[in-house]
């Protein structure tokens, strides 16, 4: 009877170690990988770079400091001291990656353009 108890028992075991192994992967991992991005991208931030907050304030930066950045968000001049950590995007450093994709989305429109065009004609 000792033995049935412990195939049980490892049983038992199995799914919930392939279950945290499948947390890991969906879950914990690819939410490290997007804060170090993030991290990153913060501390790569320099004078003259377009960015947007998480508030949705969109401005220049004019001043970089070591915990936080001035921005200009207008052209009346009206500068903001914003912390760091409340930069979400820095739109004037999009990664390859979406600029070749952007390209290509661009030419496959030319080409349907194109096409729909030739075809009224």
């Amino acid at each position: 009877m000792n033995e049935g108890t412990a195939v049980g028992f490892g049983t038992l075991w199995i799914p919930l170690i392939l279950m945290l192994v499948a947390m890991y992967f969906l879950i914990w991992r690819p939410e490290s990988k997007r804060k170090k991005q993030a991290e990153e991208m913060r501390n790569s931030l320099k004078k003259g770079d377009q960015i947007t907050t998480i508030g949705g304030i969109m401005g220049r930066i004019v001043q970089v400091q070591e915990e936080s950045i001035i921005i200009e968000t207008s052209e009346d001049r009206v500068r903001m001291e914003l912390s760091k950590w409340a930069v979400s995007n820095n739109n004037s450093q999009q990664p390859a990656d979406k600029k070749a994709k952007k390209s290509k989305d661009e030419e496959e429109a030319l080409k349907i353009e194109d096409g729909a065009s030739g075809g009224e004609k």
